[in-house]
């Protein structure tokens, strides 16, 4: 018996994702009185993971999974918790990772409760505390199953550091050819991405025009922030679709969300509503997106945002 997490990786790197989910696996074996074991596919630093709890790493390298492909990952994830008897299997929200644990669930034949936010209150029952009705409420769930999938919301445990003596194993996992083919992969290069990211600049239609995005980026950089928009603006061209967050974009969790010139469209709201605490900037005081906000500020952004960016250097540099 164990405790099976997916460690993701991007170009060899582990996401900050997947030390929360090392993080939240170690609690839950030691919970349940048994060892933790961390999956990961392509990476290489794999050490890093014995600080954050993993006491045994298998690593599986192969040419065919270098693009993500659910069903293959799901194949060898499946393999893999067989291989180790894995009684609860962790699997982060991203994207890619609300894709695969469905997968995994059905291959394994195991319970699967998405968007939880803490360790289990309960491992007899196993019954864990997930997000609901778009982040507005808390569900109290029991996964009945002997497999259970459990599939953490990005920081909602936190990465903790539990060093730990870990070993390495190497999987050779066998991947059927996918009918699928990735024709073009655009990444995000020399910035903080969204999924990452502990503060988020997002900014709506509200700047008027591409050319004004100057600003917003040098608040992010300021921060050390991702930069994102809203729908509106990724539809009309002005930043990249892959800046999209909200309900039908990418959904966002950080520490701080700063929104500049977006209104709060329902969609919008509901994908942003899981991050601690949210800045609003809007001239209109009567925009929806003040009654989410913890701060608002009622202003130009051509105004507000230059003395900003102004008070944050002299602090920093104080």
């Amino acid at each position: 018996m164990s405790v099976l997490v997916f460690a993701d990786s991007s170009e060899g790197k582990f996401k900050k994702t997947a030390l929360e989910v090392v993080s939240y696996g170690k609690k839950v074996a030691a919970q349940l009185g048994t060892n933790l074991v961390a999956l990961t596919v392509n990476a290489s630093d794999l050490s890093e993971l014995y600080n954050y709890g993993a006491e045994k790493v298998v690593s599986v390298s192969n040419n065919a999974l270098e693009s993500f492909n659910a069903k293959q990952y799901a194949a060898v994830v499946t393999d893999v918790a067989t291989a180790e008897n894995a009684n609860v299997v962790v699997i982060d929200s991203s994207i890619n990772g609300l894709y695969l644990a469905p997968i995994v669930a059905v291959n394994l034949e195991a319970g699967y409760a998405s968007n939880v936010v803490d360790a289990p209150s309960s491992t007899s029952p196993f019954t864990v505390k997930r997000k609901a009705f778009s982040n507005k409420a808390f569900s109290n769930t029991t996964i009945s199953t002997e497999i259970k999938v459990i599939g953490l919301a990005k920081n909602s445990f936190g990465v903790h550091e539990q060093q730990v003596d870990g070993v390495t194993e190497d999987f050779n996992a066998s991947v059927e050819e996918s009918k699928v083919k990735s024709e073009k992969i655009e990444r995000v290069t020399g910035k903080v991405t969204i999924a990452d990211a502990d503060i988020v600049v997002s900014a709506g239609r509200g700047l008027k025009g591409p050319e004004n995005w100057g600003m917003v980026e040098e608040l992010a950089d300021v921060l050390g922030a991702a930069t994102a928009c809203s729908k509106p603006v990724s539809d009309l061209g002005w930043r990249p679709h892959g800046e999209h967050v909200g309900q039908t974009g990418k959904p966002v969790a950080s520490n701080l969300y700063i929104a500049i010139g977006i209104s709060g469209a329902i969609q919008h709201l509901a994908g942003i509503n899981a991050s601690k605490v949210k800045v609003v900037i809007n001239t209109d005081p009567e925009a929806p997106f003040f009654k989410a906000a913890d701060y608002g500020i009622v202003g130009d952004a051509f105004e507000v945002v230059p003395k900003l960016i102004e008070k944050l250097k002299a602090f920093k540099a104080a």
